[in-house]
C-alpha cells in the first residue's frame, strides 16, 4: 500500500483499532483500550494513519509538557531565557501496524506530528520523546533528535529545527 493513500486525522469513535498490530503489547493495547479515555479526560490527543479502507496504518500521541532547563545540554539551554522550565510537546506513542512496516511511514508521522507541534498556536520550544530502547532511540536520532545529558532514551528536537528540515 502507498503512503498516498494514507491520510492523518484526529482519532474518533468511528475509527476501528480493533486489528491494529504493531508487534508491542503495550502500544497495541492501549491504542485498543485506553487512548479514548486520555483524550476524554485531556491528557493527550491521537492521530492516526487511515487506509483508504479506514483501517489504522499507525498512531501517534502528543501532549502538552516542560522539561527542566538544567536538563538540557549546556549549549542549548544558554540560548533560552532562565525560565526554569521550557515549554514542549511530547510525543507519548508512535506506533506502526506490521503490515504496514518498512514504508516510510514512522517518519511520515513524525513528520505529522512535529508540523502539528510547530503550527500550533500554543507556543513549545522543542519535542521531546522518551525511546523505549536502544534501537527506537536511533530512529529518533536518524531524525535528528538529540539526548538528553542525563538521560539517553529522552531525546528532543527544537521545533525551530524541525520546521527548517521540512516537516
Amino acid at each position: 500500500m502507498s503512503k498516498a493513500n494514507l491520510q492523518v486525522l484526529p482519532l474518533d469513535a468511528t475509527h476501528d483499532r480493533t486489528s491494529f498490530s504493531c508487534g508491542s503489547e503495550p502500544l497495541d493495547r492501549y491504542l485498543q483500550q485506553q487512548v479514548t479515555q486520555d483524550i476524554r479526560r485531556r491528557v493527550t490527543a491521537c492521530f492516526v494513519a487511515l487506509t483508504s479502507e479506514q483501517l489504522v496504518a499507525g498512531y501517534y500521541t502528543l501532549a502538552a509538557t516542560s522539561v527542566p532547563l538544567t536538563g538540557l545540554p549546556s549549549g542549548t539551554a544558554k540560548k533560552l531565557p532562565r525560565y526554569p522550565l521550557v515549554p514542549a510537546v511530547r510525543m507519548g506513542r508512535l506506533a506502526v501496524d506490521q503490515n504496514f512496516k518498512g514504508l516510510g511511514l514512522g517518519g511520515a508521522l513524525l513528520a505529522d506530528a512535529l508540523n502539528r507541534a510547530f503550527v500550533s498556536d500554543i507556543a513549545a520550544y522543542a519535542m521531546l520523546v522518551d525511546a523505549k530502547d536502544a534501537k527506537a532511540a536511533a530512529f529518533y536520532k536518524h531524525h535528528g533528535f538529540i539526548p538528553l545529558p542525563d538521560s539517553p532514551l529522552s531525546l528532543f528536537l527544537p521545533l525551530a529545527t524541525a520546521s527548517v528540515a521540512g516537516a
